[in-house]
């Protein structure tokens, strides 16, 4: 067997679905008969590029459309967004969504999230004493047994 080499296409780092992020997203389309419809997904990573999601209810029948985001401390976001692929197993569909257009300050969260998430993780690695850090972006969506509250109490 052949190690095949892929280059990471991604432009952001990602992170995963974590604590109070699980709740549905919603995909706003229109389908090509002009209907206007929305399908309901769970998301399963982000990034400031784009986000995997599962869905249970099929998947979008657009290749362009909208999605209202709800981030706990960031707000709703209203991203543009295309269809990058589908994979079906069974009844649930795990859906790549590319984004075209976001507003520049909530990519800029979204980034600023990922990165702390992701520093936090090499601090774990690499067992470090002080893992989490009071300026952590990440915060409000953490649910790492590191987590420490104390650091952010009244804030």
């Amino acid at each position: 067997m052949t190690k095949k080499n892929f280059a990471e296409k991604r432009k952001h780092p990602r992170m995963p679905v974590i604590s109070n992020l699980i709740e549905p997203v919603n995909l706003h389309y229109k389908t090509e008969d002009g209907k206007e419809t929305s399908l309901v997904a769970i998301l399963a990573d982000l990034s400031a590029s784009g986000m995997r999601m599962i869905s249970f209810l099929g998947a979008p029948l657009a290749d362009r459309f909208s999605i209202s985001l709800q981030l706990p401390g960031a707000g709703k976001m209203e991203v543009g967004a295309k269809l990058a692929w589908v994979k079906q197993r069974e009844n649930v569909y795990t859906i790549g969504i590319e984004f075209v257009k976001m507003a520049e300050k909530d990519a800029k969260i979204i980034s600023e999230m990922a990165d702390d998430f992701n520093d936090c993780d090499t601090r774990i690695l690499l067992k470090l004493p002080d893992v989490c850090v009071p300026e952590c972006k990440c915060h409000k969506i953490c649910n790492k047994i590191q987590k420490d509250e104390s650091l952010f109490e009244n804030k």
